[in-house]
């Protein structure tokens, strides 16, 4: 893994941010297919789309 996508990782998680964004996240990043369409949700499909632009701009609204 490079260090951006650590860094991006780390700091989600000590920020308090959705699991699920967390997980599309990585998803997106590592070019991963999606999750079959009964296990997607909001938070999973906006992670996936942002780790696919590799970006977490949007990770704020996922804050707990």
């Amino acid at each position: 893994m490079d260090q951006a996508y650590r860094d991006a990782i780390t700091k989600m998680e000590s920020q308090g941010v959705d699991p699920e964004y967390v997980l599309g996240w990585q998803g997106g990043y590592l070019g991963h297919p999606e999750r079959e369409e009964q296990r997607v949700t909001d938070a999973y499909t906006a992670g996936y789309e942002d780790g696919q632009a590799k970006t977490t701009d949007g990770m704020d609204k996922w804050k707990k």
